[in-house]
């Protein structure tokens, strides 16, 4: 078998996450159809990771396995082609048939955007607040820390059974200020469902509490969702990048 690794780029905003799901458009099904039409094999399309509805990437992985032998140029170009306009194969690489996208993986970081002037070229990809001026840079960096390291984030993510292990080791945290555009980048081994965007949410929070750190160790210790902000919404969340 022959191990091919892609580096894609999608607006998620017409799909309901990365993952195949029932009676719903995703990026994984509409890749692994092109995939299956080109080759004329079934492949297992495998992901770094998830990515919830709304959610865009600048930087996903995958790998599939297929029986005969690609010309990785020629086959992106026709992979490109049979894709819609909102899904975007950037690199296309034969690898080790041990390579596999999501338990390879070292870190993957996520981005969120916020635009701070109303535009309609921004509202598809942004999370509108109003003036920058409002939102203390230093304070939201310096609480964000408290996040670093191993933490149980069930309090920061939805319900999910299926994962018992709630821990992640989160290595990179910041916010930075911009005119138009801020931003917030966090860089952790892996992510909850629903994680980042809860994260961010409860930090914008912070402010009423004084930009108390033990706060957030507080929301934490009680690994309960309903202790945490409210989620801000899934358009201005990229992941970024997945580094192995």
């Amino acid at each position: 078998m022959n191990n091919y690794k892609l580096l894609i780029q999608y607006d998620g905003t017409e799909y309901a996450g990365w993952q195949i799901q029932k009676n719903a458009p995703t990026v994984q099904r509409k890749i692994t159809d092109a995939i299956r039409v080109i080759t004329k094999e079934n492949v297992n399309l495998i992901g770094s990771g998830r990515t919830d509805s709304g959610v865009h990437a600048l930087g996903q992985a995958a790998n599939f396995r297929v029986e005969r032998e690609l010309d990785t140029y020629r086959f992106q170009y026709s992979l490109n082609s049979l894709l819609p306009s909102d899904i975007s194969i950037l690199k296309t690489e034969k690898v080790d048939d041990s390579f596999h996208a999501r338990f390879d993986a070292k870190n993957r970081s996520y981005l969120y955007l916020f635009s701070h002037i109303k535009s309609p070229f921004y509202n598809r990809f942004s999370h509108h607040l109003p003036p920058v001026s409002r939102l203390d840079f230093e304070c939201l960096n310096r609480v964000s820390r408290v996040l670093l390291g191993e933490h149980d984030f069930s309090s920061y993510s939805r319900k999910n059974a299926e994962i018992e292990d709630k821990s992640c080791i989160v290595t990179e945290i910041r916010w930075r200020r911009g005119k138009e555009f801020s931003t917030f980048f966090i860089t952790a081994n892996r992510f909850l469902h629903g994680m980042v965007r809860t994260i961010i949410g409860t930090l914008l929070y912070a402010p009423e509490e004084n930009f108390n750190d033990e706060y957030l160790l507080e929301v934490m210790a009680k690994k309960n969702r309903e202790n945490a902000g409210e989620a801000v919404p899934a358009k201005g969340l990229f992941l970024y990048k997945v580094r192995y």
